[in-house]
């Protein structure tokens, strides 16, 4: 009897200390700012925001890590469907920008189309959704300099 009693305390204890982890995690959840700075319609109809976000997701993140810096980079790629999905609101859109003077570079934007993120972290919010998490140039850290001037050309 002395040991069924010991268990269940320990179980109550375990159950306990997990909802006040839980609690705990949900409240330390990152600022972030959830103000739209673009938004593009894709061809499925989905409204995806591109949000002010914070260093870990959204403008904030690639502006200045990608060298990101005019809705039209991220906008070009967003305008079709999308090219790679994992099954559970994350989608990444492929596009392609150029200028005539240098060669083309693949655009890639990954967005999360449900409201909150895979890891639980980030909320946007009843009825909105995360929208765009990064963007970035395929195999390089940040996107050449003539890809934010009005002479760029963008593509699907």
């Amino acid at each position: 009897m002395r040991k069924i009693a010991h268990a269940s305390l320990v179980a109550l204890s375990v159950g306990v200390l997990a909802v006040t982890q839980t609690g705990a995690a949900q409240a330390a959840a990152p600022h972030w700012n959830k103000t739209v700075k673009c938004h593009q319609k894709d061809w499925d109809g989905r409204n995806v925001p591109t949000r002010t976000g914070n260093s870990e997701l959204g403008w904030a993140h690639f502006s200045g890590r990608h060298n990101i810096r005019t809705c039209r980079i991220v906008n070009a790629p967003l305008n079709g469907k999308p090219d790679k999905t994992d099954g559970r609101g994350g989608l990444e859109y492929w596009g392609y920008a150029f200028d005539g003077r240098h060669a083309q570079v693949k655009i890639i934007v990954k967005a999360q189309v449900t409201r909150r993120t895979q890891d639980k972290r980030y909320d946007a919010g009843k009825g909105q959704m995360i929208g765009v998490i990064t963007a970035f140039c395929k195999g390089m850290t940040k996107c050449p300099d003539w890809m934010n001037q009005s002479a760029a050309r963008f593509t699907r």
